[in-house]
């Protein structure tokens, strides 16, 4: 041939530079191009998730600062409470003081909390949450004691309407009702009914003018009350004539009423078993005079009843 001829061949014209690439050499690339790919997704989606989590989180912030400020706004508000009940009672005003220092003691480790999470919400929400239900109490209890209060007073009057104006002083009987808030418990007292006075002759019968009696009698009856303590009670009647003077013997015996010492006209001794007891005591003496004549009943201290009688 010509070129051979010529000394020509054709291979040594043929470029290193341009040379297909090797099977190998294509499959590493392609591998490396979905690593890539691979690890942008992976980018993206950390950087989604990062996003996502970091929103979260600031949420949960704003979330538990609005946690944070209620708790905040209920304890003030329950402090502001506890500042406004008004109670003369000693010992609930001391109580009333003691949870107010730990409302002022929660407040404060409210005000320095840094480490705010889900648990340490809760946790005070349940202290405050104990303060509100402690504080409930003592409303409930200062009530009750106005409501009981007000039942002294309305008992102090009744029992300020059985005693005789002719025997005290205006300004001792503001005191004595004071007395009587302390020492009357409503619930035990036995009360005297069915009061009646008798005019009888030296032989104990009946006579009908009171002119001719040489005693009197005043029959009650001691009402049943399961409240009142059972045992021998001393009943003291004061009679008093229709001339405002109260019978009473020549020794003048006296018993004590409200820290005084009072005449009374007779008295005797009672077995009182908690059930209605009918009672007769007898006064001794002669000079009756026909009118009014007033009957003053005391037990233990406390007035039992009154009544009024007119004799012929």
């Amino acid at each position: 041939m010509e070129e051979d001829k010529l000394g020509y061949d054709p291979s040594e014209f043929e470029d290193d530079d341009f040379r297909a690439p090797e099977p190998d050499a294509a499959k590493s690339i392609r591998g490396y191009r979905i690593v890539i790919i691979i690890l942008s997704v992976i980018l993206v989606a950390l950087s989604a998730l990062y996003f996502s989590i970091h929103r979260q989180q600031m949420l949960d912030n704003q979330l538990l600062q609005v946690e944070r400020d209620s708790i905040q706004s209920d304890l003030g508000q329950l402090m502001v409470d506890f500042d406004n009940l008004q109670i003369t009672n000693d010992t609930i005003s001391a109580s009333l003081n003691f949870e107010r220092g730990r409302a002022d003691s929660l407040m404060a480790r409210l005000k320095q909390e840094r480490s705010w999470s889900l648990a340490k919400i809760k946790q005070y929400e349940k202290e405050v949450g104990t303060l509100r239900s402690i504080m409930r109490g003592y409303i409930r209890q200062i009530d009750s004691l106005n409501t009981l209060n007000k039942q002294l007073i309305q008992e102090n009057v009744s029992f300020r309407k059985e005693i005789s104006s002719a025997n005290l002083r205006a300004d001792m009987a503001e005191e004595k009702a004071a007395e009587l808030n302390n020492k009357v418990r409503v619930g035990s007292v036995i009360r005297a009914r069915d009061i009646r006075l008798a005019a009888l002759n030296d032989k104990s019968k009946p006579v009908s003018r009171i002119k001719n009696a040489s005693r009197l009698r005043v029959d009650f009856t001691l009402s049943a009350n399961d409240l009142a303590a059972p045992g021998e009670k001393a009943v003291y009647v004061r009679i008093t004539s229709p001339d405002g003077y109260v019978l009473t013997t020549e020794t003048t015996p006296t018993f004590e009423f409200e820290g005084e010492r009072l005449p009374y006209s007779a008295m005797r001794e009672v077995d009182y078993r908690n059930q209605d007891l009918e009672v007769g005591i007898y006064f001794n003496s002669s000079g009756f005079t026909a009118g009014t004549y007033g009957i003053q009943l005391y037990c233990e201290g406390r007035s039992i009843g009154s009544s009024e009688v007119v004799m012929k």
